[in-house]
């Protein structure tokens, strides 16, 4: 569909939230395949209607992650499907859409880039420290992720926004990144990233960062690093003002 040519379809939150045809058709396709397999289970996806079931099982479904990229044609732009068992993601996968590139995890069996297992890399000193990020699409959220992020850019090595949620949690899970952060992204953004990175040696978190602005409410941080080097990177998230 990309080559083909892509327009806007719809919007969600604010006009730069796009939705394009292809999300839709991602979804619906994923949604029918599982359903084919294991019709007692529930779904939850981010263009569609949430499906309930029966067995315990869910599946986060996330169509294209990174929308923005995938209209533009940057590269950071990825299917992120997980499953739930209880409440607890177990399994996940991260498809990149430009090339293919996997990463996998599954619950205590650890975490994997094209079937090669990955790895944190250690955590140097928060000087040193390269920080990805992402943004909101309603104004006045933007605004003050922006004020935290100027507050937290003189502390580290540098910041990286790159587009993805699911893609910037593998990328910390493989040594690509030193720390995430972002105010108020959706299980279907996290829910398989987060447990590819906790597998691969890191934490990940849905912290306390409740504030209102306007109409708007934001009420968790999504925060992901190497084990060795969450509590400073947590204080120094709180010093920026990302957390309640």
């Amino acid at each position: 569909m990309r080559r083909q040519g892509i327009e806007v379809a719809d919007t969600k939150t604010s006009a730069v939230d796009v939705v394009t045809e292809a999300d839709r058709a991602v979804e619906a396709l994923i949604r029918s395949r599982i359903t084919a397999l294991r019709p007692d289970d529930a779904i939850l996806g981010e263009e569609g209607d949430d499906l309930p079931g029966t067995s315990g099982v869910r599946w986060v479904v996330d169509p294209i992650d990174g929308t923005v990229n995938y209209l533009y044609g940057l590269p950071d732009c990825a299917v992120s499907i997980a499953a739930e068992v209880d409440g607890q993601v177990v399994a996940g996968a991260v498809v990149t859409i430009p090339t293919g590139l996997e990463y996998a995890a599954a619950l205590g069996h650890g975490a994997t880039r094209d079937g090669r297992l990955i790895a944190v890399r250690p955590t140097p000193p928060l000087g040193e420290r390269l920080v990805l990020t992402g943004f909101g699409y309603q104004r006045e959220v933007r605004e003050h992720q922006a004020r935290c992020v100027a507050s937290l850019l003189p502390e580290v090595r540098d910041i990286r926004r790159m587009g993805s949620c699911a893609l910037d949690l593998c990328h910390v899970a493989e040594g690509s990144g030193d720390g995430y952060v972002e105010a108020g992204p959706q299980p279907w953004d996290w829910s398989a990233g987060g447990l590819v990175l906790r597998e691969a040696g890191g934490r990940f978190a849905l912290l306390d960062g409740t504030f209102t602005l306007g109409s708007h409410s934001v009420r968790h941080v999504v925060v992901g690093a190497p084990a060795d080097g969450w509590d400073s990177f947590v204080e120094a998230l709180g010093k920026a003002g990302f957390l309640a």
